[in-house]
């Protein structure tokens, strides 16, 4: 068995995260963003901060993660509740942007911007069970 290209999903599946190209951030654009070195983003994302992924063989984080020079709040603990429960980061990015009727916005990803944060935080503990 072959392991899937890092830039691609596994078989059957699509890529997660936002479509549109204009939508994510190479990790220097982050840099800029939030006012740091990218040896600071590159240790935000191992230590779960962020969540990059490759997209056309670049390492990107879409955008609305990082939101008014700063990371979204609630993120590097949502983060660290869906790792925990064994999802690696395309599976964190396809909880993220998997669409949700029942959350402002659609997605627990907008929905963490917003007043629901917790409650997407609430949804991410409870994966594990």
């Amino acid at each position: 068995m072959t392991e899937p290209v890092p830039d691609q999903a596994a078989p059957g599946l699509e890529l997660a995260g936002p479509t549109d190209p204009a939508d994510w951030l190479t990790l220097p654009d982050v840099a800029e963003r939030l006012d740091v070195s990218i040896s600071k983003v590159h240790q935000m994302i191992r230590d779960r901060e962020l969540l990059a992924v490759r997209r056309d063989g670049v390492r990107r984080i879409p955008a609305d993660l990082v939101a008014n020079q700063t990371v979204l709040k609630h993120l590097p603990g949502v983060l660290n509740l869906l790792a925990d429960n064994g999802y690696d980061d395309e599976a964190v990015l396809r909880w993220l942007y998997e669409p949700d009727d029942t959350l402002p916005g659609a997605t627990p990803a907008a929905a963490l911007s917003g007043d629901q944060a917790r409650e997407v935080k609430r949804r991410a503990q409870a994966q594990g069970f």
